[in-house]
């Protein structure tokens, strides 16, 4: 599993941050989270093909969250895309969906996308449910509709080769088989998993808030997390502007992570009012210390 950061700013670019977007690479697919203005430009130096990507999730529909999605999609279709493209996001996806067939193709009046998409309107819960992973999401405490999304890790139990041996499973395909949940016959015997196949195992669990305040909801929902990537837009002495525009400090995200029982925490989603990040981390790593900063083009490997 692999996370790429392409932009680590607010509501504003900076020199050296662009707006937020996270590409996750995992389970045979790409996956982009929100997809603000520059994102295309990110992904060339990121040497990640915009082509690979299957999924796109929105936490919510501010700009700085959305506004590369046309351009994304308009250069897909000129570059001869062929596979399906899902994206998700909360109420009011259709709205986005008419301004993106609108702003690239005004003249025609409807959509004339080469490639499927499908726009599919989530709320809290689970969002995918696959063999390799799930993907769940929850409604967080913004100004607006706002969405947190996890991606937790299915991983099969261990496979005690050796106890399969000795049950007289012949090496080959039975194997494959027992450790995908089959049974399989040996000799009249019928061999279940569970009799070579270790205790459960938890994969890895990440969870990205999207723009909230610090809330309960975020706590439970990123329980547990092996990386927890949490918008940090203010210091801590900048609370009161946090809780007005309903953002979190790098404190809140902080409390959020050591609340929740995380193992990391990385920061994003800085305001360009602060030019130097130290007092962001520092103020953070007073709570939580496996604390790290985001920055652009960033990668982090699970």
């Amino acid at each position: 599993m692999e996370i790429t950061f392409l932009g680590t700013s607010s509501a504003v670019h900076s020199a050296t941050r662009s707006h937020p977007a996270i590409i996750m690479q995992a389970f045979g697919e790409t996956m982009l989270f929100d997809c603000g203005e520059g994102t295309q430009r990110q992904l060339i130096y990121a040497k990640i093909s915009p082509m690979k990507i299957s999924k796109i999730f929105i936490s919510h529909y501010h700009g700085d969250h959305i506004l590369g999605i046309p351009g994304l999609l308009q250069s897909m279709n000129f570059r001869g895309r062929e596979k399906k493209l899902t994206v998700y996001g909360p109420r009011g996806l259709d709205e986005l969906k008419n301004a993106v067939y609108s702003l690239s193709f005004p003249n025609l009046g409807f959509p004339n996308f080469k490639f499927p998409i499908d726009w599919i309107e989530i709320e809290t819960g689970t969002v995918i449910e696959d063999k390799d992973y799930i993907i769940k999401s929850q409604k967080v405490d913004h100004n607006t509709i706002s969405l947190a999304y996890s991606i937790e890790e299915i991983k099969k139990p261990r496979f005690l080769r050796q106890n399969a041996i000795e049950l007289g499973v012949p090496v080959g395909p039975k194997f494959g088989k027992l450790h995908n949940g089959e049974e399989v016959e040996v000799d009249g015997r019928i061999i279940k998993p569970e009799q070579v196949l270790g205790p459960p195992r938890k994969g890895h669990k990440i969870t990205y808030s999207g723009d909230t305040r610090r809330c309960e909801e975020m706590i439970q929902f990123a329980r547990d997390s092996t990386v927890l990537i949490h918008e940090s837009t203010y210091v801590k002495e900048d609370y009161d502007k946090a809780d007005e525009y309903a953002h979190s400090t790098s404190t809140d995200a902080a409390e959020i992570a050591l609340q929740s029982n995380s193992k990391q925490l990385i920061l994003t989603h800085f305001s360009t009012r602060y030019t130097e990040f130290e007092e962001l981390l520092d103020d953070a790593k007073k709570i939580f210390k496996n604390t790290i900063l985001a920055e652009d083009l960033m990668k982090v490997e699970l």
